[in-house]
């Protein structure tokens, strides 16, 4: 079983969206909205209204060794039900 949720990703523009009701979740690359959602409601125990995923391109890096390459990776913009809150990014 692969992991689906990687990090949560605590930024000042996503604390924006935490008053929303939006958390901003670092994912596994392959996986799929329905698998994000799943993951958030069993983890978090909360009610998951919508999920929006996003492809973060990877770039070249320059290094002492010389340009490297940072992956690709995948975020997910994870909106909860009317009234529910994750406790994690709650005080940040």
């Amino acid at each position: 079983m692969k992991q689906v949720i990687k990090a949560p990703l605590i930024t000042e523009k996503n604390t924006y969206h935490n008053a929303a009701g939006v958390y901003v979740f670092e994912v596994d690359l392959k996986s799929s909205k329905t698998e994000v959602k799943a993951a958030v409601e069993k983890n978090f125990k909360v009610k998951v209204d919508s999920v929006r995923t996003s492809v973060c391109r990877g770039h070249s890096k320059q290094t002492k060794f010389g340009l490297t390459k940072v992956a690709y990776w995948k975020k997910a913009y994870v909106k909860l039900a009317e009234g529910e809150k994750i406790a994690l990014f709650e005080g940040v």
